[in-house]
């Protein structure tokens, strides 16, 4: 049997070569998947903090009621006669804000 037979001139490639498709894919899955969450998460927190009595709020598994008292890290709801604690986590969206905010009105 004879050795097989060389590349003549063929020069092997760069490591650096096989390692751009990855960069790229990393990249990309950064700013399609990462940062949109970030931003996402960003907002969620800066509407928890703005959370007050009065507020309409709906919770994330469905619940739409009043804000009676905030705590450091639950909320008072009011839901037709039913009154519940409920994580400040837990509140989804903001439906109407109490009359007394000033921060809307720009």
């Amino acid at each position: 049997m004879a050795p097989a037979p060389s590349q003549q001139g063929g020069q092997a490639p760069s490591p650096w070569t096989s390692f751009v498709p990855l960069i790229l894919l990393l990249v990309v899955f950064y700013f399609v998947l990462i940062r949109p969450q970030q931003k996402k998460a960003k907002e969620h927190q800066q509407l928890l903090s703005t959370l007050r009595p009065g507020d309409k709020v709906v919770t994330s598994g469905g619940v739409i009621g009043t804000i009676l008292a905030v705590k450091e890290k639950t909320v008072t709801l009011r839901s037709a006669d039913a009154k519940m604690e409920i994580t400040k986590a837990s509140v989804g969206e903001i439906l109407e804000r109490s009359g007394g905010d000033d921060s809307s009105k720009s």
